[in-house]
């Protein structure tokens, strides 16, 4: 058994994912919590739940993803995951922040570089890793077959997609990639997105109006 739980965090209304087993042991991805109430949320659901945090994953490393990694590797002593072609924006990070008016505390550099043959363990759970440039050079895909669900960062939205016009975007690249590897999943898998709401592989095939076609 998975549950996931939705944090909405800082100015770019990102989604900060908490998945959690039967155990009590949780993987935190993408914690942009920024401000003090914001890292409190987080924090006081792990406790109200008596989570076991036990592994920290960036998607990708913009800005908005990263934002509270060095608040949640701190409080909870965990490693940082991510894909090595994120390395670059997650060490630029705060001078991007500086240009959004964003102070960032640097995060931590990652303790392990994940590629699509890795698999993410959490209990006797698995997760298929995807490997999806085109929205950010090392965005990354986290897909439960067992549950059907897809933890997607900022690939896939509801009815759009991850925009292309940031440093190392490209746009044909990420369709080929969402239809070439995201809708080989079955129609019906549910997909967390890094902003906005859940979506399904169904729904998007039909109506994405830049995948449609």
């Amino acid at each position: 058994m998975l549950n996931v739980k939705l944090f909405v965090f800082n100015p770019f209304q990102e989604n900060t994912f908490v998945l959690s087993n039967e155990n009590k042991e949780c993987i935190i991805f993408d914690p942009g919590c920024y401000s003090s109430e914001e890292q409190n949320e987080l924090s006081e659901y792990i406790e109200t739940e008596k989570l076991q945090p036990i592994l920290l994953i960036n998607t990708h490393c913009h800005i908005d993803h990263v934002l509270g990694n060095n608040f949640v590797t701190g409080k909870y002593s965990i490693p940082l995951w991510i894909h090595k072609e994120g390395l670059p924006l997650l060490q630029a990070a705060p001078v991007y922040g500086q240009t959004y008016g964003v102070q960032m505390i640097p995060s931590p550099p990652p303790d392990k570089f994940l590629d699509e043959s890795d698999e993410v363990i959490l209990g006797n759970e698995k997760l298929q890793i995807f490997f999806v440039p085109g929205h950010s050079p090392g965005s990354i895909c986290f897909y439960s077959k067992e549950h059907k669900f897809l933890i997607g960062g900022d690939v896939l939205f509801y009815e759009s997609i991850g925009r292309t016009d940031l440093p190392g975007g490209n746009h044909n690249q990420l369709l080929t990639n969402i239809k070439e590897k995201l809708f080989k999943l079955d129609d019906d898998t549910v997909v967390y997105c890094g902003h906005g709401p859940e979506t399904t592989i169904r729904h998007e095939k039909k109506h994405n109006p830049f995948l449609v076609g």
